[in-house]
């Protein structure tokens, strides 16, 4: 959806939480042990010298694979939300619902499949919250962009697109990078227009905006688009997605209100756990409002 290049979604054998997501940061994955420096192999066996016995080596564990069906309840559901044209409420409950409890296993493991969007959200809020401490200018100095100082707020954003979504090469990366280029795209019609007089308030719309879009692309990236299908008529597509969005937007806007009562003072230090509270509480929240319209 948006800008989103979509796929047929993953196969019902792939891990709930993928090894190449990384850690809990979204960072990338172990790598394997090097060469050892007792001259040892890489692949953990010893000279043949006589002397120790090999040593095992230290690998990333593979993720065991997940239900093959999982995936297909709310694709069902979805499907006839989709084919309603967007009225049908009970099935767009039922497809986010099923989708974080059996297609993602709970709100936890759903935050975690969110792996570069995260680490985005994260460099974003940390981004916002220098500029509003330390003005715009000496924000963007800090990244060396310091050429955008005074420039429109669309203009700095794609600047920063780099540093906020850096890479593109895999599904994760580019959902965290469509989920930014969305964003920028609707900071006028948020009246986002001048990021030296951003207030907490506003800070909190961008973030919001940010996290709204990235969870609907996981959503729809991992449900698999082609294998939805959408009206034909464009303006009952449009709708399709705009409910979605709204009921996306929705859960995260309650999740950050909670996280901002939670934690008033929010410290650099903090931002990623910050980041990683809003996704799973999020999460969780659609899980309980999808419920909810299901049993209507």
């Amino acid at each position: 959806m948006g800008t989103s290049t979509a796929y047929g979604g993953p196969g019902g054998g792939t891990p709930l939480i993928p090894s190449w997501l990384g850690g809990a940061d979204g960072g990338a994955a172990p790598p394997a042990s090097p060469a050892g420096g007792d001259g040892s192999a890489g692949d953990g066996v010893s000279p043949g010298d006589g002397g120790a016995p090999p040593i095992a080596p230290s690998r990333p564990s593979i993720p065991a694979a997940a239900d093959p069906q999982r995936f297909s309840g709310a694709r069902n559901s979805f499907t006839r939300f989709a084919g309603s044209g967007g009225s049908d409420r009970v099935n767009l409950g039922r497809a986010v619902s099923r989708y974080v409890s059996t297609s993602a296993g709970g709100a936890r493991q759903a935050a975690q499949r969110m792996g570069a969007s995260r680490g985005s959200g994260a460099r974003l809020l940390g981004f916002l919250a220098d500029a509003q401490a330390r003005g715009v200018r000496e924000a963007l100095r800090s990244l060396d962009l310091e050429s955008l100082a005074g420039r429109p707020i669309q203009e700095i954003f794609v600047g920063l697109a780099d540093y906020i979504c850096p890479g593109a090469g895999t599904v994760d990366e580019g959902i965290a990078r469509e989920a930014y280029i969305e964003t920028i795209i609707e900071l006028a019609t948020e009246g986002l227009t001048d990021l030296s007089t951003f207030t907490p308030d506003q800070m909190q719309t961008v973030f919001e905006l940010y996290a709204t879009h990235a969870i609907e692309a996981r959503i729809c990236n991992d449900i698999g688009t082609k294998a939805v299908t959408m009206p034909t008529d464009v303006q009952a597509a449009h709708k399709v997605e705009a409910q979605l969005r709204d009921f996306i937007r929705g859960g995260v806007s309650d999740a950050l209100t909670r996280a901002r009562a939670e934690s008033p003072n929010l410290t650099p230090e903090r931002i990623q756990s910050f980041v990683d509270t809003v996704y799973e509480s999020a999460f969780s929240i659609l899980q309980t409002l999808g419920q909810a319209e299901a049993d209507q």
